[in-house]
C-alpha cells in the first residue's frame, strides 16, 4: 500500500550500509537463538529461531490476519532467505481490517484527487486482498527483490508492476502481473486486491 512505503522502485544496485549490518545481527540473533529453538520446538528450530530474530529487527510487524496459508508460507520463505541467503524479510502490512482499508483507499481518493487515480495504489475494502489476508507488503527492498526470485515455490508473487513491495499468496500457481492494482483479473473486479 503507497502510504505505507515509497513508491519509487528502488535502485537494485544500492544497498546501504545499516542494511548489511541489519542483515549480519538478525543472522547471528538467529544462530544464536537455534539452542533455545531446538529445546522449544524439536525438528523446528531454524523456522522458530528465524521467527524470533526477525521479530526483534522488526517489532511492529503483525502477521495476524493472514490466512493460516498465507502466514505459513511468508514464514517459510523468510526462513530459507535468511538461511540460506542471508536476506531479510520483513512485513510492513499484511491483513487489514475493512474499516482501516477504507480509511487508505479515501485517504488515497483525496490525495489523488479521484477515485480513478486512487485505484492506481489502492482499493475498496471490498476488492482488497489485504482485506482477505491474502496481500503482503514487503520489506526491505532487498527482501522484496528476494522474495520475487525466489517465492514462487511457496505461491508467492509480486502481483503489480508499481509496487515493488506489494506481495500475494496464490497456491494455485502464478497469476498474471498487472500494471497496478486496478487492472482487473479476468475482465471482473471481484477478487482484485490491494
Amino acid at each position: 500500500m503507497a502510504s505505507y512505503q515509497s513508491r519509487a522502485v528502488p535502485s537494485h544496485g544500492i544497498v546501504r550500509r545499516r542494511d548489511a549490518v541489519y542483515r549480519t545481527v538478525t543472522r547471528l540473533l538467529a544462530v544464536l537463538l537455534a539452542p533455545i529453538a531446538a529445546v522449544v520446538t524439536p525438528g523446528r528450530a531454524r523456522h522458530t529461531a528465524c521467527q524470533w530474530a526477525l521479530t526483534m529487527r522488526f517489532p511492529a510487524e503483525n502477521l495476524a490476519g493472514l490466512t493460516p496459508g498465507t502466514r505459513a508460507a511468508f514464514e517459510a520463505a523468510r526462513t530459507r532467505a535468511l538461511w540460506r541467503y542471508g536476506e531479510l524479510l520483513g512485513l510492513t502490512s499484511g491483513h487489514r481490517d475493512a474499516a482501516t482499508q477504507a480509511a487508505l483507499y479515501a485517504a488515497e481518493v483525496e490525495r489523488t484527487g479521484s477515485e480513478e487515480s486512487a485505484r492506481q495504489w489502492t482499493l475498496p475494502p471490498d476488492e482488497s486482498r489485504h482485506v482477505a489476508g491474502l496481500a503482503l507488503d514487503v520489506r526491505p527492498s532487498e527482501g522484496a527483490r528476494w522474495l520475487e526470485e525466489y517465492g514462487a515455490p511457496y505461491g508467492l508473487y509480486r502481483t503489480y508492476d508499481n509496487e515493488w513491495w506489494h506481495f500475494e499468496y496464490h497456491p494455485e500457481g502464478r497469476p498474471t502481473r498487472r500494471a497496478h492494482p486496478d487492472i482487473a483479473r479476468a475482465g471482473s473486479r471481484s477478487g482484485s486486491s490491494t
